[in-house]
């Protein structure tokens, strides 16, 4: 029977005991980038957007989400079919273990005692048990799925397939598809409104965010980007990020090179502003000023200043990064 190395065990049983507690980072000052290509963890300083260090991690880090406490980094590589513990005291990891064939994007469970994963190979969604790290269910989805996101009551988790073109809703408890719904041509990523009475979807080969209504889970209104010169294939959005009060999405457009603000309440686009190539991963820091855009194909991350709608800086960050997490 495989066991965890003693570093990780120690550190997954600290964790199941604090797993009902806020999952609050450290505050570490730091933004970490996961490069597919390296196999590693980029760290930038979000005051001085100098890069500090790097981390090794399992093969094609994409999707991270901090455990309970902040002062553990979980990593889902999809080469490896691992997921990676990173200490973000030590900036080492502590460890990987086994998380289901090819794990895209991942989601905790309130408790934090489940993880729900995207297992592209297998069409399906995975219930990962932290505690005894291994799979306790997987659930049949449409083919290629890849966003996923847990209500905040935790009784249903969403999640995108790129192939079937829908949004797929599960009962955690039965673990039972409610709803399957029809968005726009290959759907990606996720974000909540302030109050989560509508749930935001990139399509990225539709140019354009459906949303939700998280009441009847039925498309509500639907945004369509327009950037001067390109075409509409060409304009392919993925990730999304809320500001803190609710007021702006961010969207990066993808092969678009740029990131839109949208309000949220109008639904128009606002601003458009120019970053590097395929605008891919978005984040925030802690007070909403500064929006961090993961170029993938550029290798590099544009910083904004939010307030202007103006970048502030590039930073080479490792070859083909694919997603930021922002712990000031």
């Amino acid at each position: 029977m495989h066991r965890p190395p003693i570093r990780l065990a120690l550190a997954l049983a600290c964790f199941a005991g604090a797993a009902a507690g806020p999952a609050v980072a450290k505050d570490t000052g730091l933004a970490y980038i996961s490069s597919e290509k390296d196999s590693t963890l980029t760290m930038v300083d979000v005051k001085t957007l100098e890069v500090t260090g790097v981390i090794k991690t399992c093969k094609r880090p994409r999707h991270m989400k901090f455990l309970p406490g902040g002062t553990q980094l979980m990593v889902a590589c999809g080469d490896a079919n691992k997921a990676d513990i990173i200490d973000v005291q030590t900036k080492q990891s502590l460890g990987t273990f086994a998380f289901g064939d090819d794990p895209e994007a991942f989601d905790l469970s309130p408790d934090a005692k489940t993880a729900y994963i995207s297992l592209e190979d297998e069409g399906a969604l995975g219930f990962f048990d932290m505690a005894t790290k291994k799979l306790s269910k997987s659930v049949p989805v449409g083919k290629e799925p890849e966003g996923v996101i847990t209500s905040p009551d935790g009784k249903l988790v969403y999640v995108t397939s790129e192939v079937a073109n829908k949004v797929h809703v599960i009962d955690t408890a039965s673990g039972k598809v409610v709803a399957n719904i029809a968005v726009g041509k290959r759907p990606r990523r996720f974000a909540f409104n302030a109050d989560a009475s509508e749930l935001w979807v990139s399509n990225e080969l539709g140019a354009s965010v459906s949303i939700i209504s998280t009441k009847d889970l039925s498309v509500k209104d639907t945004i369509n980007f327009e950037v001067k010169g390109m075409r509409a294939d060409d304009i392919t959005p993925v990730s999304l990020a809320m500001s803190k009060d609710g007021k702006t999405a961010y969207v990066g457009l993808g092969r678009a090179n740029h990131v839109a603000f949208v309000d949220v309440a109008t639904r128009k686009v606002e601003q458009l502003v120019l970053v590097g190539k395929r605008a891919w991963g978005v984040g925030l820091n802690k007070d909403g000023s500064r929006l961090f855009v993961v170029n993938g194909l550029s290798d590099d991350m544009t910083v904004i200043d939010t307030a202007a709608a103006k970048p502030l800086k590039t930073i080479p960050v490792g070859r083909v990064p694919y997603m930021v997490v922002v712990d000031d």
